[in-house]
């Protein structure tokens, strides 16, 4: 007989969602502080925005290798372990970007050293996202996973919302020169200190109550790599596709719009930061009324809403940021953070309930991580360089609406991962 669901505690929960604050903090700063870092690196222009955004990209590269290694932890010796030195790699990676020499101390080599962190900093990432998702999942009530689950994917947002919210008061308080000399360093020492804060309270976590059933059994995979891929195969490919989603709605649709508007040239730095933090609240409001939602109706049905409707708007979004006024650009970038925000909300414990509780961790870093890898590091830097190429200012939205498209099959036929009891209309036939 199955043993009855055991939530861990309030405090454990609330820890590890909140705790996704800082993950998203820094590696969103960067996004938000590119053309900043272009210049204070690369030497300035559109060449080096380019550049920078590629940067963000070879450092995603290492996100995949990181999930996988943090992942192995988290099958072996725990959830709890895995974040506790997931984030401690992350703080150090952190307080050495603000201290680093920039281009104008010691040449080129000052943008080696900083896509050398960000590549640090990909691989702790790696480790974070699915340990947090896997806990959060095993250590909520089964009525509230969805809801649980979204409250990390909102903390994420108050990360970037914070991220935005230092990056344009840092751009807004000083000159040019005192930014580009000293000033661009406030933000990662703020991100320093938040990391060492979240690993004193991560150190107070229970440990995931499946990972402790494994251990009681005896089903702890000796090797979880070779476990995922000879038994999960098929949710790692449901897992990409969710993901594959969720990263280009997020990383286009969201923390590339500053670096959008400010190249297009109809708004400043300062200006665009300041739009984008008002569209990172509308994501923290609309993010746990999604994950309800899919408390309620179940994951699928959400899942096909939110693809049909990123498949329609996001093209036109973006026509809309870059031909009209403050106005339009507010509305095309509150419709886009709406979208991706909720799948975000949706995809995170979508993506967990694929999974057997046995290698989850691993297979979250198979599946959601490699996609995040293509999909989202790489999608600024490629719609950078399709609106460089083209002039076409709908680009982004069309590389949306394309995923969106590919995965809406899939999100038809998947089957129903939340459980009966999160349903309750449903509740009465069963």
């Amino acid at each position: 007989m199955a043993e009855p669901h055991r939530p861990v505690s309030h405090a454990s929960l609330a820890v590890a969602a909140f705790s996704t604050i800082v993950e998203w903090y820094d590696f969103t700063l960067y996004l938000y502080f590119a053309t900043v870092l272009s210049r204070v690196f690369f030497g300035g222009g559109a060449q080096s925005l380019l550049v920078t955004l590629g940067g963000f990209a070879i450092a995603y590269l290492m996100r995949p290798l990181g999930a996988v290694v943090f992942g192995h932890i988290g099958d072996r010796i725990g959830r709890r372990h895995m974040l506790l030195r997931s984030v401690a790699m992350m703080t150090a990676a952190m307080l050495a970007t603000a201290l680093l020499p920039t281009r104008a101390e010691i040449g080129a080599a000052a943008g080696g050293l900083l896509i050398f962190l960000r590549c640090v900093m990909g691989f702790s990432v790696g480790g974070e996202y699915t340990g947090v998702v896997a806990y959060l999942l095993e250590g909520a009530p089964e009525s509230r996973r969805g809801l649980i689950a979204s409250s990390a994917s909102a903390a994420s947002e108050i990360g970037a919302l914070l991220a935005v919210g230092v990056s344009a008061l840092t751009v807004a308080s000083m000159s040019e020169d005192s930014l580009q000399s000293w000033g661009w360093r406030i933000p990662f020492f703020v991100g320093a200190i938040l990391a060492g804060s979240v690993w004193v309270a991560r150190s107070t976590m229970q440990e995931s109550p499946e990972f402790e059933r494994q251990q009681s059994h005896g089903t702890v995979p000796d090797v979880p790599l070779r476990h995922a891929l000879a038994t999960q195969r098929g949710a790692i490919a449901r897992s990409f596709a969710i993901s594959a989603l969720g990263s280009i709605t997020y990383y286009v649709g969201i923390t590339y719009v500053p670096a959008f508007l400010t190249s297009a040239g109809s708004f400043s730095e300062g200006s665009a930061l300041w739009l984008s933090t008002i569209a990172a609240v509308a994501v923290i409001l609309v993010t746990p009324f999604t994950g309800a939602l899919s408390d309620h109706i179940g994951r699928r049905p959400v899942l096909i809403i939110l693809s049909l409707l990123s498949a329609a708007l996001p093209a036109a979004m973006f026509s809309l940021m870059a031909s009209g006024g403050p106005g339009a650009a507010l509305v095309g970038a509150l419709v886009l953070a709406c979208v991706a925000g909720s799948f975000s909300a949706v995809g995170a414990v979508a993506t967990a309930e694929q999974f057997a509780g046995e290698g989850r961790v691993t297979g979250l870093a198979l599946g959601a991580t490699m996609a995040t890898a293509v999909f989202g590091g790489f999608t600024p830097w490629l719609a950078q360089l399709l609106i460089e190429r083209t002039g076409w200012a709908m680009a982004p939205g069309a590389m949306i609406a394309l995923v969106a498209v590919a995965v809406l099959p899939i999100f038809v036929m998947m089957r129903e991962t939340a459980p009966i009891s999160a349903r309750p209309t449903r509740s009465a036939s069963s």
